[in-house]
């Protein structure tokens, strides 16, 4: 077992697709022995993502190397007797499971909490769902796309305009920050078991994370707040919180929110300093009153030098800005490489995307390539007690893989 904050934890990713999983990815991280138990044959359908029309296509199976990597494959039919047998043993010296099935599902496999709540008190039980377990929707299949992004109002509320259609979101864009939730539920449940010395079940769900996103905005609203249409960005109220196209098609995103002390260092950087003593945006009043003509005047300087060209002009300034970025970006980003955002895998010149947190003193692990199906499980089986010829008796029972 590898050093780590959560070395020895022991933790069963009973799950599919993505924000159950990547919780059980960042205890991994930290060190924690993640068992992810599939389904023998196809395994987890979220392997197939990238051979789903519309994907980019590669020849690494790149969704299934983030969510699995750290992990061991234990494939696993929970529907046969034998198999559930494997289960019972392994919960009962589990620590951490996470499942994100149906409610019906999980009632039919028996992997409900209360199925599995008396085989372990110390087991920290993490669920998580669409729209969370109770009400008439509780049974209902969510994907990011529906629970958290479109249900919570943000795919109305990042519309450029009411005029332009709503805007889609992209693959795991809602999942991993509830990944993030889900880790933090089951973590404090851990910190919980340290005082109690009981485990818990935690739960979280697509739609209260997507409302939280939304929340400062769907507070307003809870609050009676009354809303302004939305305005374009060539009428946005203020000229120097807004984006801007540059030659090559790239945009800077301006954010001066200081405005009256970047205002004078802002017109020196794009080299129109006459702009300080026309009346109509002296003061900080005169230029929001005259926003539209200023983004007009704005619009016409951004769009004569290429994106490389403003950035260098802006850095260094004392200006806040920064840019959209574009998946280009990514692999050649040296701050994102500096701050190990971006981590190679273990034995591999292949770059990973580092979950978002650190803790002081502690070091993660190295990330490792994901398993193939049922990879480890002849290991894990062993370490659990079972001989060869046990071992073959549930691949005949077609149990395991």
């Amino acid at each position: 077992m590898e050093d780590g904050l959560f070395k020895g934890l022991k933790v069963l990713d009973c799950a599919s697709f993505i924000a159950a999983p990547a919780a059980a990815t960042v205890l991994s991280d930290f060190g924690a022995d993640v068992i992810k138990i599939e389904p023998p044959g196809a395994g987890d359908p979220y392997r197939n993502l990238p051979n789903l029309p519309g994907y980019p296509k590669s020849e690494h199976n790149y969704a299934w190397m983030m969510e699995s990597r750290n992990k061991k494959s234990l494939a696993l039919d929970l529907a046969k007797p034998e198999g559930r047998e494997v289960l019972t043993k392994l919960i009962a010296e589990a620590d951490v499971f996470i499942t994100n099935f149906p409610p019906p599902v999980r009632k039919r496999l028996k992997i409900a909490y209360e199925d599995i709540a008396p085989l372990n008190d110390r087991l920290i039980y993490a669920c998580f769902t669409g729209y969370g377990d109770k009400g008439a929707e509780a049974d209902k299949p969510g994907f990011d796309s529906t629970a958290w992004w479109a249900r919570s109002g943000m795919m109305d509320l990042v519309r450029a305009d009411d005029d332009t259609v709503p805007a889609r979101s992209i693959a795991g864009m809602g999942d991993h920050p509830c990944a993030m939730a889900l880790y933090g539920a089951i973590v404090s449940a851990l910190y919980k078991r340290e005082k109690t010395g009981k485990g818990c079940q935690v739960k979280s769900n697509l739609m209260a994370n997507g409302v939280w996103s939304s929340s400062v905005l769907a507070q307003a609203k809870l609050c009676g707040a009354t809303f302004e249409k939305r305005r374009g960005r060539h009428e946005a109220l203020n000229a120097v919180t807004n984006h801007y196209k540059c030659r090559d098609g790239r945009w800077i995103m301006l954010s001066l929110l200081a405005e009256e002390k970047m205002w004078p260092a802002f017109t020196t950087c794009i080299e129109r300093e006459d702009l300080r003593d026309d009346p109509r945006f002296i003061t900080k009043p005169d230029r929001h009153a005259n926003s539209v003509a200023l983004i007009e005047i704005l619009d016409e300087v951004f769009a004569k030098r290429d994106f490389a060209d403003w950035r260098n002009r802006l850095d260094g300034k004392g200006l806040v800005f920064g840019f959209v970025g574009i998946l280009d970006d990514i692999p050649h980003d040296q701050q994102m490489k500096d701050n190990d955002v971006l981590v190679p895998f273990e034995n591999s010149d292949i770059l990973t995307i580092n979950s978002p947190i650190w803790i002081g003193g502690e070091t993660k692990r190295k990330p490792r390539l994901p398993p193939s199906i049922g990879q480890h499980s002849d290991e894990i089986l062993r370490e659990m007690g079972y001989d060869d010829h046990q071992i073959e008796k549930l691949r005949a029972a077609g149990a395991v893989q």
